[in-house]
């Protein structure tokens, strides 16, 4: 039987075709993750909510709730100004939001932002839910963490395989609403070939599900990818909220 706690979200605009899943998890907690799932804008997004007690929910809500109302009329070259402008607003209004509840209350979110047009994309991110190319059977993570653990595995401190076991593994070093003045985005472009797969993910999939096996459940010409994948970090028991983006390049609407 389907599992009526799972949103499930497809959508196909010109050449794109994109699906997006989202779950609470296994421990009966509260779903802090948001996502935008827009191909008519050519703009896709996780967002992942830190904090507890709602504050990430209102944090990831409010990324989502201004990358969904961007203008759909506005031309494809200032798209990307506008998001990182619409990013900084979130910033600035979760400052403000976190000063309002005081008790030094933080209210941030993850986020990882896809713009596609034609057959080029860009990838914006803070934090660690992240972005993977499949193309053929090779999947390419696109994204590198903004987190503690990653800082010691780029130093040697630690293995890859250690980050993932680490008791801080779940520090995030920038983030959306982060204690610092100036919202700080790591970007990178590239192009897309028909039948590339993008993956945008909260960290509830990508610490859960080996990326060999992420590539196997993203493979296939169905829209089911991302329920895949959902489902296969439900059966690995995942604690923690758990959301997945697909975009197909090349779709035929």
């Amino acid at each position: 039987m389907p599992d009526t706690n799972m949103n499930v979200d497809v959508a196909r605009f010109g050449g794109f075709r994109s699906c997006a899943v989202t779950h609470a998890g296994t421990a009966n907690r509260l779903n802090e993750d948001a996502y935008v799932n827009r191909p008519d804008l050519g703009l896709w997004a996780v967002a992942d909510g830190a904090g507890g007690h709602e504050s990430g929910e209102v944090a990831s809500g409010e990324v989502a709730r201004l990358l969904q109302t961007i203008d759909p009329s506005l031309p494809p070259a200032d798209m990307l100004g506008e998001v990182r402008s619409r990013l900084e607003a979130a910033h600035a209004h979760l400052h403000a939001e976190a000063s309002k509840r005081g008790n030094g209350l933080m209210v941030a979110t993850t986020v990882v932002v896809v713009v596609a047009r034609d057959d080029h994309f860009a990838c914006l991110w803070a934090g660690d839910s992240r972005a993977y190319l499949l193309r053929g059977q090779s999947l390419t993570r696109i994204t590198r963490d903004h987190s503690l653990v990653q800082v010691m595995v780029d130093s040697g401190t630690i293995s890859e395989a250690d980050a993932v076991r680490h008791p801080q593994a779940n520090v995030i070093t920038r983030a959306v609403g982060a204690d610092v003045d100036v919202l700080e985005l790591e970007k990178r472009t590239g192009q897309l070939l028909p039948g590339d797969r993008l993956l945008l993910c909260s960290d509830g999939l990508s610490k859960t599900v080996p990326e060999e096996m992420l590539a196997e459940l993203l493979s296939g010409e169905d829209d089911a990818a991302a329920e895949r994948l959902v489902t296969a970090a439900l059966m690995a028991h995942v604690s923690d909220n758990v959301t997945a983006v697909t975009i197909t390049f090349g779709a035929t609407a």
